[in-house]
């Protein structure tokens, strides 16, 4: 079976992407989670990764790291990660490499952390234009492919790519227009997404370095987290 080494359910963005994805194709794997102790853990994560970062996959003795990477890993061993259909696949494949390789300004000005909403600060023009970028894919991909997933009727990595976005959507509010919203409110209502908001809530936890971020994003209008 494999293993899978995630970081906190609040804060880890790129953890998610895999577990989601897992999680939702029956993807069975041995689910381990560590602790961020800052927003620098390269000495200690190296310990099974070799970047440094999370997410791992572990198989037998093989180690695989990046979100990207095990993704791509998992596609030459199972389906349903990508869309049977050609176009839609490669659609999928390229927007998800958008994501993984872009949209700084929408990770630096809204940290992800699941548990609270933020009146975000007003919008760089760096943000707008990722914002705008976002809203263009999701009315693309529903569009063109029919939803009710980014390509097409069943969820692949595409959807599991833009997971953290989700929570981002949500809690700092961002308009992402009537189709985005729907598919918002619909990988919201998906059994995975509930099952790591769950964890996240129930974190005992606060990292000072993200929390950092956080308060640097605008204002905290709610906290849904467990106390400390």
């Amino acid at each position: 079976m494999y293993r899978l080494i995630t970081a906190n359910r609040n804060y880890s963005s790129w953890s998610l992407r895999p577990w989601v994805l897992m999680t939702t194709l029956g993807i069975q794997f041995a689910d381990e989670q560590v602790t961020f102790a800052g927003l620098d853990n390269y000495a200690e994560f190296r310990r099974f990764s070799p970047s440094g970062q999370v997410p791992v996959l572990v198989d037998g003795d093989r180690t695989v790291w990046d979100s990207l990477g095990i993704v791509l890993y998992l596609a030459d061993r199972h389906p349903g990660v990508w869309p049977a259909d050609e176009t839609a696949k490669a659609w999928a494949q390229s927007v998800a490499a958008e994501m993984h390789g872009g949209f700084g300004a929408l990770r630096n000005d809204c940290t992800m952390n699941v548990g609270v909403r933020v009146r975000r600060n007003p919008d760089s023009p760096a943000l707008a234009r990722d914002i705008a970028r976002i809203s263009e894919i999701f009315e693309e991909g529903l569009e063109r492919f029919g939803g009710p997933f980014l390509a097409g009727a069943e969820f692949t990595a595409a959807d599991a790519f833009f997971a953290p976005v989700v929570f981002r959507i949500r809690g700092y509010a961002i308009d992402v227009g009537q189709l985005g919203t729907a598919w918002v409110e619909r990988m919201l209502a998906l059994p995975a997404m509930r099952e790591w908001e769950r964890a996240a809530l129930a974190e005992p936890y606060r990292e000072e370095g993200h929390e950092a971020e956080l308060s640097a994003a605008g204002s905290i209008i709610a906290d849904y987290r467990a106390p400390l």
